[in-house]
């Protein structure tokens, strides 16, 4: 089991019919974020480490077509 200090209570999601593949996320959060051979994001880490928390909730920040959620994984409270 992955510690909420490891980033495991928190978990990334990206909605791929919304994603405008602007590439905010990719660039402010690399570890967590990348682009397909479209150019549409894709989430490579969705329960990042706590040390990339800030640049995910920064990429959430910036992503023009408010694509991407950031919170509580599912079932995080048990």
């Amino acid at each position: 089991m992955v510690s909420d200090e490891e980033g495991g209570g928190l978990r990334v999601t990206l909605d791929r019919d919304t994603c405008i593949g602007a590439a905010q996320c990719a660039f402010h959060a690399p570890a967590v974020f990348d682009h397909d051979d479209e150019g549409y994001a894709v989430v490579v880490d969705p329960r990042p480490a706590a040390g990339e928390h800030e640049a995910v909730r920064e990429a959430v920040d910036l992503c023009p077509a408010r694509a991407i959620t950031f919170g509580p994984a599912p079932g995080a409270d048990r």
